[in-house]
Formats: structure tokens, sequence, C-alpha cells
């Protein structure tokens, strides 16, 4: 029975993979549509959406089936809620990501404002947490969730960033109000992926300790050398 518990979770580790493939590459997608402005792409970004919430189905089924066929112990059950409750936000993420596809509709054939450096790092950045943040939750690696909680500072910075500047434009010259509220709106969503990624990570930091921590101050524990090795 154990035996076959273990395979079971094996193929929803795959499946998690598979969901977080998608949308590393929506978020990817997104950006380089804006980037770009290549609107060839949004419809690929929708495609990977109908993608990503056929696969937030697919888990959900087989986390419930896991639940109902086999006889998972505490730490199975923790594993299978985190589960349940990061797919949700992967499904938000892949949202997100449309969200920013359809706005680029809005710059189709027209010169921006200002050069785009600080949302394409935010894109990066997002990547990489939700990259990091699933692969913990697979390798049950706790220190590399805690890790992505706290880089989400470096989006909310971004986003900060990019919003001053933006204003700065607006005050300047009122024409360029329009296009910079859009390019908020857009710096706004990834803010917004970096919170569902952090929620993944501290899911994750759930599945291996039992304990939902708030981890806005877990920078500091750590500097303070209470991080259990």
């Amino acid at each position: 029975m154990r035996k076959r518990f273990d395979q079971e979770l094996e193929i929803l580790n795959a499946e998690i993979i598979k969901m977080g493939s998608l949308i590393e590459t929506a978020i990817e997608t997104s950006v380089n549509a804006l980037v770009d402005q290549d609107m060839s792409l949004i419809e690929i970004v929708n495609n990977l959406e109908i993608e990503i919430d056929e696969m937030e189905k697919i888990i959900e089924k087989h986390c419930m089936n896991l639940l109902v066929q086999q006889q998972p112990v505490a730490s199975d059950l923790r594993l299978i809620e985190a589960a349940l409750k990061l797919i949700t936000d992967m499904e938000r993420i892949g949202d997100h990501a449309e969200d920013i596809a359809e706005i680029t509709k809005l710059f189709e054939n027209k010169k921006f404002i200002k050069n785009l450096v600080h949302i394409p790092q935010m894109a990066e950045v997002t990547i990489s947490m939700v990259k990091r943040s699933l692969a913990a939750y697979v390798n049950k690696d706790e220190k590399l969730a805690i890790q992505v909680c706290i880089d989400d500072d470096i989006v909310d910075n971004l986003f900060v960033t990019v919003k001053t500047e933006l204003i700065d434009m607006i005050r300047e010259d009122s024409n360029n109000g329009e296009q910079a509220i859009d390019l908020i709106m857009i710096a706004k969503y990834f803010e917004r992926i970096g919170d569902h990624a952090q929620n993944i990570a501290e899911w994750v930091i759930f599945s291996v300790t039992g304990e939902h921590k708030n981890t806005d101050n877990i920078g500091k524990t750590i500097q303070a050398g209470s991080f259990a090795e």
C-alpha cells in the first residue's frame, strides 16, 4: 500500500511540475508579447491558460483520489493539502499572464513612452520564484522555499520603481497618462504573480513543517541564526 502511495505521489509531483512549466512559459510569453509588441504571442498565452486550467482540474482530482483511496499519514496529508492550495495560486498566475497579454493588445503599433527595463526584470524574477517554489515542493526543501519568500521583496521594489517613474511621467506630460496607467497595471500583475509564488513557497513550508508561517520577517530570522539546519 505504501509503495503504491509513493508512486502516486511521484505522479502528482510530475503533474505539478508540468503545470509549473506551463505557467512559466505563459509568463515568459506574455512579457515577450509586450516587449516585442508581438500580437501573435497573445493567442499562445490564451491557449496556455486553457491548458493551465485543465491541469488544475487533473491535479485536484488526483489529490482527491489519493485522500479517498489511500491511507495517508499526517505528513502525506500535508503534502496533499499543500498541493491543493498551491495549484490555486498557480492557476491565478496563469490568469495574470493572460491579463498582461490582454493589456498588451493596447500597445499594438504604438511607441512606448519609456524603455521597458524594470517590467522584464519583474518577469525574470517571478519566473525564477515560481520555478524554485515548485522545486522546493517536490524536494521538500524548506530553505529554498524561504528564499523564494525573501525574493518577493525584489519584485515589490521593482513595482515601486515602475510606478514611481510612470507617475512622474504623467505629472510631466498628461499625454503619457493612458499608456502609463496600462503599464502600471501590467507591473501590478507581475507584483501579484510574485505574491502567488510566495504563497506557493509558504505552502511548501507548511508541507514540511506542519506550520503555515507568515514569512514577512523570515529574512531577519535567518540572519539572527535561528533557522534550524
